[in-house]
């Protein structure tokens, strides 16, 4: 009892989280493409300012990061506009599998799971472990037959899977079954959004944007 009710507790914070993908700004490319990366408090006062305040925080966000960490960031949004785009054109960013590569990078494997069998095709770099995977090679993939697309990344002794279910005609959704077996996934992401994007000085930094909001 106590494991079903931990599984729909979980189930419950995918389907929260899916719609505020959905609930994206579509007017505020910005903050659209940072949500994931953002604290709570910095989402919080973003709201608050003025289109000229948020200029202002724009600025101070990076400057409060490692200049490396706007480097992956761009590297990371260019890929994901290329990769994605097929899934939502105007906003490639503002889709399940994008929030997941902005978030950890590029998978170190990725498996197709056909209709009952595991890991029909695995798709891995050319170039070896240290390269980029080509999310857009479908070879030997049947589109229509395949059911999920599970993304594969190692932590520590463990693997992390994000399982992705394919929606037609081009779509490919986060699957609740994600979060089953997956008991590091959630130290996962927060241990990739500080070691890329982690702030130099929290306490000057919070100060910084307390002054702006009261501007």
């Amino acid at each position: 009892m106590k494991k079903k009710l931990i599984l729909i507790s979980l189930i419950l914070v995918f389907l929260t989280a899916g719609c505020g993908v959905k609930s994206l700004p579509s007017k505020d490319s910005w903050y659209a493409q940072h949500y994931f990366i953002m604290h709570d408090y910095e989402q919080k006062i973003y709201h608050q300012l003025s289109p000229q305040g948020r200029l202002e925080f724009q600025k101070l966000f990076w400057e409060a990061r490692q200049p490396v960490a706007k480097q992956e960031f761009d590297s990371r949004m260019e890929a994901i506009q290329s990769l994605f785009k097929s899934e939502n054109r105007s906003q490639p960013w503002n889709t399940d599998r994008a929030r997941v590569y902005l978030l950890n990078g590029s998978p170190a494997s990725i498996d197709y799971r056909q209709n009952t069998d595991w890991v029909i095709t695995t798709a891995r770099a050319a170039s070896g472990a240290t390269g980029s995977l080509d999310l857009n090679d479908r070879t030997n993939e049947d589109i229509q037959a395949n059911t999920a697309e599970i993304w594969v990344y190692p932590y520590d002794r463990y693997f992390i899977y994000y399982i992705f279910t394919f929606s037609p005609p081009s779509g490919w959704k986060l699957n609740p079954a994600t979060f089953q077996n997956n008991r590091y996934l959630q130290k996962f992401e927060e241990l990739n959004k500080d070691l890329i994007f982690s702030i130099i000085d929290e306490e000057a930094y919070k100060a910084k944007l307390a002054a702006l909001a009261q501007k």
